[in-house]
């Protein structure tokens, strides 16, 4: 076998370092919850942290090292949660706090962490906040907590912008008194004026209560917003309809990536270093390139950040090497490391991105392998190792507000509840004879835990495999990454003893003269003909280079 041609260094990490002394989220692999979706105990249809509780056990014997748990506060739901009307308990639609601390107890017995999200933007219409600025009137010190401003024109009846909200339609909305309250999102989630230094204490004191509880750390929802250009400039208006995440990473937007965000996760990262057990945060930030994405995991600020440019990468070998190059390029110069992402609950589902049916689930797999050979955090989306592709909710059960305000088709269809057993709806979700919230898809029978679990060749149990040997390898396998020279439509890797070959092409590949084929580790297509040296296309595998 020839050696393999290594290019340069991506990530030229100093490797000498004790691998034992790098903190827990550096290289853990996340598990994201979408809570109303994931378990139902009660069997009133939605999932619950009772239901989630109850599945501990399958995550640990999975093998993630940490869960995210999307928000369960007290909401009317307008947004599913984003809305939130009490950042301090948990809406009894999902249980108690009893309920919370019960099931973090639990994980962190089964040696799971845990992460929650915080929605510093904005609350929900109801929250007591909003209210009292509703009923105090302009000028008022309970209006100066979110953006009230006068109307334009002759008696202030039009908006003081032509800011647009990220679900469509106006993000202004009118009270009774004539101003008019800013919301980015849905006119059910008002914005915080973040100028006002009572909300930065208020989310100070919210954190805490949550690390006293036992907290790892946060998901920081639109982490790159809160603050707004001074004297709120019109904007230049593009054609709707591209869909949330194209909403979110308008770049040049004035109420995006505004240099007062980074002065708040300065506070923050104190408020976390003051806590034991290396608590984290990491930020949900729409910005524009690796280079912005960095200024967030500077060194006094926050731990992570998500890498939306993996996300949104199209199934290519050159671009899945680009992506990957210009990642670490920017996260080394401020001594971060990279955390990679495929799936959430904003995006349609990453299987059915890269193609229909059996192609996109084997390019979703492919992907994922790349994903857990590269160093840092990965997260994985619940269901994604179960290969759920998204699903076309019909229009009568569709409840996103993007799609009732006109913002496109929504989110419902990567958030359908999961299937875990039986052969017809809820699939285990909640009790036999429940309704869950979504419908699902009576194909997904094949696709369960139940009819996956044991089964060789199976997501679930390519996902299982893949990250034993990831936490196995992990202390021999380093902080750097090298490309080789690989035929065009490939990509392959090597960190430490673990090359990761990717087939993105349309014809079967040699790949002996990169690896000894002998040396397999793992596959996501037949291993037999991977073994004798040929990678077939849409596929991945894990060589052993000791």
């Amino acid at each position: 076998m020839a050696a393999p041609t290594p290019a340069r260094h991506s990530a030229p990490h100093d490797d000498s370092k004790d691998q034992a002394a790098r903190l827990w989220w550096q290289d853990a692999v996340f598990y994201q919850i979408y809570v109303r979706s994931f378990a139902d105990a009660d069997g009133d249809g939605l999932g619950d942290m009772a239901g989630i509780a109850s599945r501990l056990p399958y995550l640990a014997g999975l093998g993630i090292d940490a869960l995210w748990l999307t928000p369960f506060y007290p909401s009317p739901q307008a947004d599913h949660g984003y809305d939130v009307a009490d950042y301090r308990d948990v809406d009894p639609r999902f249980g108690t706090l009893a309920d919370f601390d019960a099931m973090l107890a639990r994980a962190h017995e089964l040696g799971i962490r845990v992460i929650i999200d915080v929605v510093p933007n904005h609350s929900s219409d109801e929250h007591p906040w909003f209210q009292a600025a509703l009923a105090a009137g302009p000028g008022s010190p309970e209006r100066a907590r979110y953006v009230f401003r006068d109307g334009r024109g002759e008696n202030g009846e039009e908006p003081p912008n032509n800011w647009q909200s990220v679900f469509g339609g106006p993000a202004w909305t009118r009270v009774s008194d004539g101003q008019w309250y800013l919301h980015i999102f849905d006119r059910k989630q008002p914005d915080f004026d973040w100028e006002n230094p009572e909300i930065g204490d208020e989310f100070e004191s919210i954190l805490r209560f949550w690390l006293d509880r036992g907290v790892d750390g946060f998901r920081i929802d639109v982490a790159h917003g809160m603050f707004k250009a001074p004297g709120l400039p019109d904007v230049e208006l593009t054609q709707e309809g591209g869909g949330i995440e194209e909403a979110l990473s308008q770049h040049d937007r004035p109420y995006w990536d505004q240099p007062g965000v980074h002065d708040v996760y300065r506070r923050w990262h104190k408020v976390l270093a003051s806590y034991p057990g290396d608590r984290m945060a990491v930020a949900e930030a729409w910005v524009e390139g690796a280079e912005a994405m960095a200024r967030y995991v500077r060194s006094d600020e926050l731990q992570q950040a998500f890498n939306f440019h993996w996300l949104e990468s199209e199934w290519s070998a050159e671009e899945f090497r680009r992506v990957v190059e210009e990642t670490f390029a920017a996260v080394e110069p401020v001594g971060a490391t990279p955390t990679w992402v495929l799936s959430n609950h904003d995006v349609d589902r990453h299987v059915t991105r890269f193609g229909e049916g059996a192609v996109g689930l084997a390019r979703g797999r492919a992907a994922s392998a790349m994903m857990l050979a590269l160093p840092g955090s990965a997260y994985i989306y619940a269901g994604e190792e179960l290969g759920l592709p998204q699903v076309e909710v019909p229009e009568e059960h569709r409840q996103d507000p993007t799609w009732f305000r006109g913002g496109g088709v929504g989110r419902d269809g990567c958030r359908v509840p999961l299937p875990w057993s039986g052969d017809a709806p809820p699939f285990g979700f909640g009790p036999e004879g429940s309704k869950p919230w979504l419908p699902q898809p009576g194909e997904w029978a094949e696709l369960s835990v139940e009819e996956q679990q044991g089964v060789e060749g199976s997501t679930l149990e390519l996902y299982r495999t893949m990250l034993r040997i990831r936490r196995d390898l992990l202390p021999e396998l380093g902080t750097a990454v090298e490309f080789l020279t690989a035929p065009s439509g490939l990509v392959a890797l090597r960190r430490g003893r673990l090359v990761c070959v990717v087939n993105c092409g349309d014809a079967d590949a040699d790949v002996s003269t990169l690896v000894d084929p002998e040396a397999l580790l793992v596959a996501t297509g037949e291993d037999k003909q991977v073994r004798e040296g040929t990678l077939p296309p849409d596929t991945a595998a894990w060589y052993d280079a000791a």
